[in-house]
């Protein structure tokens, strides 16, 4: 098996489950590559010791990236650090000659993101992919897969969101994603709204016309001090959009949200059509929503149960439940497979381009241009 060797700069939750994706890889039956981490970076050097502690494969620790980049036996990175970030590292990334999955926004602005683009366009020997992981849960694929196959008809109506309740509590500490210094301007938007567009934007549908109607609900939180700190960013964002198609258009509807009740993390897509409807949400994650019909006929909504069926094939039983860590696993697996066989996965869902991550850009801006507008 093709060994990937791989360095992570940013050990905090992201980092960790790519650490536990590489540590379960025999999970997966069929792929003939394999991640390897090999060293690890972040300023906080009790990050670092969990790493060590829990990989043996660690042999170079920093806490400073430059030097993880000077490594010679790195071929790829995995970055997940705060957006303000994003810009300088995954530039020095780039031109070190790594490959390169990062975490979105991918540039904490417009300027920022297209910096980074104009690096990657004078390193074509690099693979660089952004990261999305929710469109790998069975339901989300089953739509991909429909979408390929144009069972859809004329599409009616598309809707995508990605919802949380994480910060309903307004006693919750403020953190960094509620500063636009290190967020950005376009708040839960840059955050979650690369997971909401991927699937839109793979198969072309670029929205226009975009209205938005942000919100920033919670505006003082407690700043850790014993004092209050003000929040400067968009806690729920809902974009409103049109797709126009070679004959047609039709509306697409975005959300990103933080304050979702009763949402801990619930990802969803629906796309209706005059064939064919389907609707998927990780808040029933062994559930898919199909609606087939033909002319005349009644209309029924069928509640498919889903098994474990993966993108890769697994050593899981199709009765089992995929989670969240699955989604993890398949989706560095889509981009080791890249790596290795660019021209020939095993399966054709790769992970979010650099051109796609430009389009989310794109959508932001006019978001926030467009705010109650």
């Amino acid at each position: 098996m093709k060994e990937i060797r791989f360095g992570i700069i940013g050990l905090g939750l992201m980092g960790k489950e790519f650490a536990s994706a590489a540590a379960r890889w025999f999970h997966l039956t069929e792929i003939d590559v394999k991640p390897v981490i090999l060293a690890v970076c972040d300023t906080n050097k009790e990050a670092i010791t969990w790493f060590e502690a829990n990989l043996p494969s660690i042999s170079f620790t920093t806490t400073n990236y430059k030097e993880l980049l000077a490594q010679d036996d790195i071929d790829a990175v995995y970055c997940a650090v705060p957006h303000n970030l994003h810009e300088q590292i995954y530039i020095d990334i780039i031109k070190a000659g790594k490959h390169l999955i990062a975490e979105k926004p991918f540039g904490i602005d417009k300027k920022a993101n297209d910096n980074i683009n104009k690096i990657i366009a004078k390193h074509p020997e690099v693979v660089v992919r952004c990261s999305s992981e929710f469109p790998f849960f069975p339901g989300a694929y089953e739509i991909i897969k429909a979408i390929e196959n144009n069972e859809f008809g004329q599409i009616i109506e598309v809707e995508a969101g990605l919802l949380h309740s994480s910060d309903m509590n307004p006693d919750k500490a403020i953190n960094w994603k509620r500063i636009i210094k290190f967020n950005g301007e376009y708040g839960c938007m840059g955050d979650l709204g690369m997971h909401v567009l991927h699937i839109p934007l793979r198969f072309g549908w670029q929205p226009t016309d975009i209205k938005a109607q942000l919100s920033n609900i919670i505006k003082t939180r407690p700043d850790g001090k014993g004092s209050t700190a003000k929040c400067e960013t968009w806690d729920n964002a809902t974009i409103l959009a049109r797709v126009e198609q070679k004959d047609y258009s039709f509306p697409i509807t975005l959300h990103t949200k933080r304050i979702a009740p009763g949402n801990t993390n619930n990802w969803f897509i629906k796309v209706h059509g005059l064939k064919r409807s389907m609707e998927f949400s990780t808040k029933e994650p062994k559930t898919l929503k199909v609606l087939n019909y033909k002319k005349g006929q009644r209309q029924a909504w069928q509640n498919i149960e889903l098994g474990y069926e993966s993108a890769y094939k697994t050593i899981t039983g199709g009765i089992f439940e995929f989670g969240f860590s699955d989604a993890m696993l398949q989706m560095f697996a889509a981009f080791c497979d890249e790596l290795e066989h660019p021209q020939n996965m095993l399966q054709n869902f790769h992970c979010v381009t650099p051109e796609e991550a430009s389009k989310s850009h794109d959508i932001f801006t006019t978001a926030l241009k467009t705010n109650n507008a």
